[in-house]
């Protein structure tokens, strides 16, 4: 993207010149008022085309965003162009791409949702400070300021400018008129229970709507003799929607914030103008309805036009006008005599520093540093992460500004899983991780997970990385101490379309060491030993099954191999990306009571694969599994088909054996987003597999199909489904359930 110009320092003062004597200055006032700010733009296009300068401007909240970027030297087209380039479904999302993460971070993904984190303390459990990130904002935000990044007294931009915003300890307004644009700009716009405050110069800054949300005293105060006052904020809500804890809070501050307003209109004189758009069916989260507000603006600001004629100026006087604003490109950042951190008290962000892409000597890269922004973003430490450009003697340095979560560094997750279906099946677990961050200087991590419920288990994880110097970029050493503890009961078929022949109740303890690479965020490799021992107690034994019936007792050890490289950009819903995951393990078993032939030398694998597209909201995938052993073989199944996608239809490890294969193609479409989801998808799939005792035996029987349709929710607490599920030899059956299936 071309960086907009703005004038050199000496011609900068120039805009602080009084207008022609003939003419009253004039100012910009910008209200508050989320999403519904964007109108601000299309009233800015008029004032443009009806050659109306702005000598000066106030603003609030995202009238302190769009004034501010105007401020800059920026027309209201290249404001425009900015708002419509901009994914506002990413813009607040709560951390960055999952396909950005560490691997760590994203297997997390398949058993609790992302959305729901807490921190732990010696005080208690403490909350996020917000809901939404403000970090593709500030990234935006950063990016357009740049040309600005010298000019540190906001009389000194191209149009003067003020932002309001409000001191959280003392409740005061603070006037933001001079230090980091792009942070004077983001802190204006700190929604309280939705954006967290930001710390400017040792005070706790919110969002200036709660003090004055039509800043017309501020705009005087810079010499305004005419002022343009544009008021879109939310106006109250009705006695419907009062009848919830949200409802109620928005209201409150919608209340204070009107009451602030109509004290600054009041002070409005007749030679004044207010622009107070009617936004009907517009609220104040309808980022998406971008072009809606702009052209809102537009309409109802031409629609004040004769009201506003005795501020309109000459071709000549306003080519003027716009040619000071404009100066000179702004120069660009040369090469970098120095890369650092600041403001993390319980990281070591500099271990890092070899995964970013902006080095010391190279010349300043506004994309790489961006990305290098999301990267440090994606550990899951930081509350802000924010890059600027400082002057220094010998040139000028880039500094990453981090901001600790208060809320970590010992983070818990909740999830649940529930599932019945129509045949009386049912299945409920609750769960708990737990995960301790910088255990060290070097990042050391402690990760505990606990399922209580039908599939009770706990599992334990210390993992380190090692600072060996790597031959290729992105390599990064760690190792890992991990143990778990795990207790399952399944139902074994003799015939899968027949009933259960007996309960299968294992019991089963884990203890593993692993040395292991991570390769930037495509995934990581593990080699390592692992030992395991397990009970399995056959219960409720039918006449129809033929194996063992004695408890028997059981060890494997040996050494893994497992690797997983994932870039799916979500674990349930995925529209793009692929994801491999394998295991190799090479053994002994032995145990008490095993028959022969169940003892002795084995090795076992695992293969995983899966992809997806999508074409506007239709979304295609497909996936395969293989999984076999070889050698010792238990006489209970080791491996299970069945269940949603997995063979539909069939109840989980309907079909089972040692060996297993499995392939299946799916479709789904997006549908309108509803409610509390991130997005409902209507969906099918086919799928083809079997389990068998050993593949060389095929009259065990051919590939089995199943097919799936469903309807699926992405939730905060996780995903929902309601599909129904078809195979043969079984009846058709309904299935229902939350988290993973």
């Amino acid at each position: 993207m071309a960086l907009p110009a703005v004038p050199a320092q000496a011609q900068s003062q120039s805009s602080m010149a009084a207008p022609d004597p003939q003419r009253p200055r004039i100012g910009l006032v910008l209200s508050g008022g989320g999403a519904r700010g964007l109108t601000h733009v299309g009233v800015l296009k008029v004032l443009e085309r009806e050659r109306i300068p702005v000598d000066v401007i106030a603003g609030t909240s995202m009238g302190a965003i769009v004034g501010g970027l105007y401020a800059t030297g920026m027309t209201a087209k290249e404001v425009e162009q900015e708002v419509l380039r901009l994914d506002w479904d990413n813009v607040f999302a709560a951390r960055v791409e999952r396909r950005e993460l560490s691997q760590r971070r994203k297997e997390q993904d398949f058993e609790v949702s992302p959305l729901f984190e807490l921190g732990v303390g010696a005080d208690g459990v403490r909350a996020p400070l917000g809901p939404v990130s403000s970090r593709g904002l500030e990234a935006h935000l950063r990016r357009l300021t740049l040309p600005a990044r010298q000019t540190t007294d906001f009389d000194h931009l191209p149009t003067p400018f003020r932002a309001v915003a409000t001191d959280m300890e003392t409740g005061q307004p603070v006037i933001l008129k001079d230090g980091d644009l792009a942070t004077a700009l983001r802190s204006s716009m700190s929604v309280p229970g939705v954006f967290a405050p930001v710390e400017v110069n040792g005070r706790i800054l919110g969002d200036g709507g709660l003090v004055d949300n039509t800043p017309v005293g501020v705009a005087r105060s810079m010499g305004a003799e005419r002022l343009i006052v544009v008021n879109i904020g939310t106006p109250l809500s009705k006695r419907d929607t009062l009848s919830s804890f949200t409802g109620v809070t928005a209201q409150m501050i919608n209340i204070l914030t009107e009451q602030n307003v109509q004290r600054s209109l009041a002070t409005l004189t007749p030679r004044d103008v207010l622009i107070a758009p009617t936004l009907d069916g517009l609220t104040a989260a309808d980022f998406n309805r971008a072009r809606d507000f702009m052209d809102q603006g537009e309409i109802q600001a031409e629609a004040l036009v004769l009201r506003m004629q005795d501020l309109k100026v000459s071709e000549a006087e306003y080519a003027r006008w716009q040619a000071q604003r404009k100066g000179q490109p702004a120069a660009k950042p040369g090469p970098l005599r120095e890369v650092r951190f600041e403001g993390s008290r319980n990281t070591h962000p500099e271990i890092l520093a070899d995964t970013l892409e902006t080095r010391t000597g190279e010349d300043f890269d506004v994309a790489k540093a961006e990305r290098d922004v999301r990267r440090l973003a994606a550990t899951g430490d930081y509350l802000r992460t924010d890059y600027g450009i400082e002057r220094r003697a010998d040139g000028e340095g880039l500094v990453f500004r981090l901001e600790d979560k208060p809320w970590g560094p010992d983070y818990v997750q909740l999830g649940l899983d529930f599932s019945a279906d129509s045949e009386g099946r049912s299945a409920f677990n609750l769960k708990l991780v737990h995960n301790r961050h910088w255990l060290d200087d070097s990042g050391a991590e402690w990760r505990n997970f606990i399922r209580v419920g039908s599939t009770p288990s706990i599992q334990t994880e210390w993992y380190r990385p090692v600072g060996w110097a790597l031959p290729s970029d992105g390599l990064r050493a760690f190792v890992a101490v991990s143990s778990g503890l795990m207790r399952r009961t399944s139902d074994v078929y003799g015939d899968p379309a027949d009933k259960p022949a007996l309960s299968l109740s294992r019991r089963s303890g884990m203890l593993g060491a692993d040395l292991g690479l991570t390769w930037r965020e495509l995934g990581e490799i593990r080699l390592g030993w692992s030992g395991q021992r397990g009970r399995d107690e056959p219960d409720l034994v039918s006449s129809r099954w033929l194996g063992p019936q004695d408890t028997q007792r059981w060890t494997e050890a040996g050494w893994r191999l497992r690797t997983v490289f994932d870039q799916l950009d979500s674990a349930n819903f995925p529209t793009r990306g692929w994801r491999f995951e394998g295991l190799y393990f090479n053994g002994h078993r032995h145990g008490d009571g095993l028959a022969e032939g169940s003892t002795g030398a084995m090795s076992r694998w695992d293969l995983n694969a899966q992809a997806a597209t999508s074409v506007g909201p239709h979304i295609f995938q497909v996936a395969a599994r293989v999984a076999g052993a070889t050698g010792a073989l238990p006489e209970f199944p080791r491996y299970g088909l069945g269940g949603f996608q997995q063979l539909s239809g069939y109840a989980a490890d309907q079909l089972s054996g040692q060996q297993v294969a499995l392939v299946r193609a799916g479709y789904a479409v997006r549908l309108a987003t509803a409610p509390l989801t991130r997005g409902v998808y209507l969906g099918g799939s086919v799928e083809a597999g079997n389990a068998w005792q050993r593949w060389s035996a095929p009259e065990q029987g051919q590939w089995r199909h199943g097919m799936s349709l469903y309807l699926g929710a992405d939730t905060a607490i996780g995903p929902v489904f309601l599909a129904v599920g078809a195979a043969q030899s079984v009846r058709p059956v309904v299935m229902l359930f939350v988290g993973r299936p």
